[in-house]
């Protein structure tokens, strides 16, 4: 059998994946994580692991992780770029595929031990939270001045303490639409281009649900600016809290420099660039949205759709006159994202896109853009 065979070259104890050593000093040690998953997802439980000599699972219950669909643990070790052997047994279980720093790793398989696979793991992080692209399901679209990222959450994935509370999936679902809206928005005012040629850029993004070492609550979502190239920049990063309507009640605003500002209703939150020159004002609405106002007075409002929530659908004004309504559906089983927008002041520019991605690892495969349903309604 493949899964005692290899037993020459690796450590001969299989490690229960409840068990592992602290960290060793990190001058010394490199580490990477990966993902196993089942082909059905069921009741969260341990495979059993066997590691090369040297190498051990990282201990604690934030680094050895079952949900329903997979089991990810952390590995730690000498650095080894090309990858160490690692063998996953997992009775009972059918073992789908196995993801490692954002992509999926080649196994072995033995006909002799079906529940058992092999694949080499490179490890060379030089920490567990520097491999966090090995758990983290997002798709980018990213251009100059505008970082956008969608995370897609799957109940099945859920871990930490996404697994004590009832799955948010209005506030999932939303904050979709919340992301679309903002990135039209920016892109409207011209925000996108103007940071791009202070080689500064927009940050949008969500909140995720599988990440252990980034425990991602209450829901929420994020419209930032960083004045610079990268994340050590100055930066205003809002976070703004919604319901299980999606209604936005509340945005923490993290401010380099600044203790956190904490705004509702009411309470502008003005962002500025690294020479203090205005880019954005966003201020909460009664009604759960967002009124965006660009440096130039544009105004713009995010506004509960036609259902009266931002669940189902959003829909945005620009200068007090309709103008987007959005709506959004992620099927995270089968890796595909539908938006609909529809453009109420110039019709032409209404369209509906289909996102193929990788439901394991998030990467984008193909959008494909067509035209809208014959009722022309985003609403539905």
């Amino acid at each position: 059998m493949r899964f005692l065979a290899i037993s020459s070259t690796l450590a001969m104890a299989v490690l229960a994946a409840g068990t592992g050593s602290a960290w060793a000093d990190e001058d010394e040690t490199r580490f990477a994580a990966f993902r196993v998953v089942k082909a059905v997802p069921g009741e969260p439980s341990r495979p059993e692991i066997v590691l090369p000599d040297g190498y051990e699972l990282v201990s604690g219950e934030r680094h050895q992780v079952p949900s329903r669909a997979e089991f990810h643990a952390f590995v730690e070790g000498p650095e080894n770029p090309d990858g160490v052997p690692v063998t996953v047994r997992w009775p009972g279980e059918e073992i789908r595929a196995v993801v490692g720093s954002n992509r999926r790793l080649e196994l072995e398989r033995d006909p002799e031990d079906p529940e058992a696979v092999t694949f080499h793991l490179p490890v060379r992080a030089p920490s567990p939270g520097a491999d966090q692209s090995t758990i983290q399901v997002w798709s980018h679209y990213n251009e100059p001045g505008l970082r956008y990222r969608i995370e897609h959450n799957d109940p099945d994935r859920a871990a930490g303490p996404w697994t004590e509370v009832l799955w948010p999936a209005g506030q999932v679902r939303a904050t979709v639409h919340y992301l679309v809206a903002s990135e039209a928005i920016l892109r409207d005012a011209g925000a996108i281009e103007a940071a791009a040629e202070k080689g500064h850029f927009w940050a949008i993004m969500g909140f995720e649900t599988n990440n252990t070492l980034h425990p991602d609550n209450p829901p929420h979502w994020h419209l930032a600016y960083v004045a610079g190239s990268t994340w050590t920049a100055p930066t205003y990063l809002p976070h703004y809290w919604i319901n299980s309507d999606g209604e936005t009640f509340y945005n923490g605003m993290d401010v380099t420099g600044e203790s956190r500002q904490q705004l509702r209703a009411g309470d502008p939150g003005p962002m500025y660039d690294d020479e203090g020159e205005l880019v954005l004002i966003t201020t909460i609405r009664e009604d759960g949205g967002l009124d965006i106002e660009a440096p130039d007075g544009t105004s713009y409002a995010i506004v509960p759709g036609n259902a009266g929530d931002f669940v189902r659908n959003l829909a945005v004004e620009r200068e007090d006159e309709p103008w987007l309504r959005i709506k959004t559906h992620d099927d995270v089983r089968t890796g595909v994202l539908i938006i609909r927008v529809v453009d109420e002041q110039e019709p032409d520019n209404s369209h509906t896109t289909i996102h193929s991605y990788d439901r394991l690892t998030g990467e984008v495969l193909e959008i494909r853009p067509h035209p809208l349903s014959p009722t022309g309604t985003a609403g539905e």
